[in-house]
């Protein structure tokens, strides 16, 4: 059995290095690194009167692991910006209209054709980091980050298996 049902003749899965970041409907520049969308349901142990010796389980509450995202200091503030929906700086109240964002996640192939979309629903900024540790003996880019905290994700079903040329 083939895993992927257009392009038969392909045996390796979608490499983790060719991905975009949409917000806003536009594309965030220099994206290095995101993930991992990820979450987890809470086991409920339950013991019914009738089994004495063991119990059951049950889900629970499903919650969502903080998103980082994660790309090299420009001039473009779309980071920064959206950061400072959630704390707009000394004195300045919260942005309760707009400071949840939805975004976009690509997984592009080789080719650089979207070949998965993972749509993240509700996601704010719960950490974002200006400015890394700098370092003069170094020899790294200059990197911001954000951890996201969202409430679901779900993959987008629209999108289906490109024929790869």
């Amino acid at each position: 059995m083939t895993s992927f049902a257009v392009n038969t003749h392909r045996l390796d899965p979608y490499k983790n290095f060719k991905f975009r970041v949409v917000l806003d409907g536009k594309v965030v520049p220099n994206v290095t690194k995101v993930g991992p969308l990820k979450r987890r349901t809470a086991t409920i142990l339950v013991r019914d009167g009738n089994f004495a010796n063991h119990s059951i389980t049950a889900p629970g509450l499903t919650e969502f692991e903080p998103l980082i995202v994660e790309r090299g200091i420009t001039h473009d503030k779309t980071f920064e910006d959206w950061a400072a929906l959630v704390y707009g700086g000394a004195g300045a109240q919260m942005s309760l209209k707009n400071f949840r964002k939805n975004l976009r996640i690509d997984l592009l192939n080789e080719q650089g054709t979207v070949v998965r979309s993972y749509m993240v629903y509700r996601a704010w900024v719960s950490e974002y980091t200006a400015l890394p540790v700098m370092d003069a003996s170094g020899n790294n880019v200059a990197i911001e980050t954000l951890v996201l905290t969202y409430e679901g994700f779900e993959i987008d079903a629209s999108i289906k298996e490109p024929a790869e040329t």
